[in-house]
């Protein structure tokens, strides 16, 4: 039996999983106040819920359960005894769920629970019990088997960011596969900070006038952004591996992954019946080159892979800067913020606003380090 790999890739997704549960615990992160009436030390003893719904129950369970089930993981793949990734995974997701809950004491529109804790504990503890039988029935040892044959040993934090792809394409975008739009937030952000600020007159004026044009975007500029959003991760799976055949089935696979989750981010936004409604002849066309172009770059060496990876990614954050959103984008994303996706809402929205720049910067690491 082959020892495990110590870097393992559920070290990374699991702490990208705290941010995110820190996302959703604490959203939308306004009306901070002191609980009238309260002490520090009574704010130290969660109340018992005055009424507690079935999908809180559920979902503040099973919630957890990612999160214990990758931290277990994680211990174990660095060969750590099984009560011990049992008692540090529980440890661990009830220290953070006591961190959320005691800070929603300090929010207007949250409500700290007891039974949260204790959902939100149980829940990572079933993780850990379900990670423990993966490994129990060979399913661990199996995948390590798998990731030596397939990808470099220091490949966990790319294998991470390739895993998080697909769910950072469940946030709606104007264009599909163009992520990182963060650009005009950040734009939009700045003009508010800087109004009313007579010394800032003229940079509030460059950030006006650096608007996307108020036009949906053009079949051209569709096409290039899901070319360069589908070939981006493509090269990015080619830099965790060395060039063989295989590097044909992680394109087909991210191919796969991109139509799925493109098709129910557009289901969940406008209903079963439309889901494929972002398919056209302009995205059939641009998948083609993309897919060709990866063909082509098979057996490419890694750091050649990196480099056309951080070309790509560049393209891609500079095109999505070009799009403006259209009313019926601005109607779903409204859907999304406000209504009954907002618990979703962080889970696939910080990821796909970062996740461009995270891979960027890996990328220029990873080729660094390689020259």
């Amino acid at each position: 039996m082959r020892p495990y790999a110590t870097r393992s890739t559920a070290t990374p997704l699991a702490w990208a999983y705290v941010a995110l549960v820190l996302y959703a615990s604490l959203f939308p992160f306004s009306g901070w106040r002191w609980p009238p009436g309260q002490g520090p030390l009574e704010l130290m003893v969660l109340p018992w819920p005055r009424w507690q719904g079935r999908f809180d129950i559920v979902s503040n369970l099973l919630g957890y359960v990612p999160l214990g089930m990758l931290f277990c993981v994680a211990q174990l793949r660095q060969r750590r005894p099984v009560w011990w990734a049992l008692l540090f995974t529980t440890a661990l997701a009830t220290g953070l769920s006591y961190l959320t809950e005691f800070t929603q004491n300090f929010l207007s529109q949250r409500y700290p629970s007891v039974v949260d804790l204790l959902l939100n504990s149980a829940g990572a503890a079933l993780g850990a019990v379900l990670a423990m039988g993966l490994k129990a029935v060979g399913g661990l040892q199996r995948w390590q088997l798998l990731r030596e044959r397939w990808f470099h040993a220091d490949a966990s934090v790319g294998l991470a960011l390739l895993a998080l792809w697909p769910v950072a394409l469940l946030f709606p975008a104007p264009v599909a596969l163009g992520l990182g739009q963060v650009v005009e937030r950040m734009r939009t952000g700045l003009l508010d900070l800087l109004a009313d600020v007579p010394w800032a007159a003229s940079t509030a004026a460059i950030l006006e006038a650096a608007a996307p044009w108020p036009e949906p975007p053009s079949m051209a500029l569709e096409g290039m952004v899901q070319m360069v959003g589908l070939l981006a991760p493509c090269l990015l799976a080619f830099t965790l591996g060395p060039a063989s055949w295989r590097r044909g089935a992680l394109t087909l696979g991210v191919a796969l992954g991109g139509f799925f989750a493109t098709t129910l981010c557009t289901a969940l936004s406008f209903g079963p019946e439309h889901a494929l409604a972002w398919v056209s002849d302009t995205s059939v066309l641009a998948w083609s080159v993309a897919l060709l172009l990866a063909g082509l770059a098979c057996m490419l060496p890694s750091h050649v892979a990196a480099s056309l990876g951080l070309m790509a990614l560049t393209a891609l954050v500079v095109l999505v800067a070009q799009v403006d959103s259209d009313p019926y984008f601005a109607l779903s994303l409204q859907a999304w913020e406000q209504g009954r996706f907002i618990r979703f809402n962080g889970l696939a929205q910080w990821i796909g606003w970062v996740w461009p720049y995270a891979t960027l910067a890996w990328l220029f690491t990873r080729l660094n380090r390689t020259r």
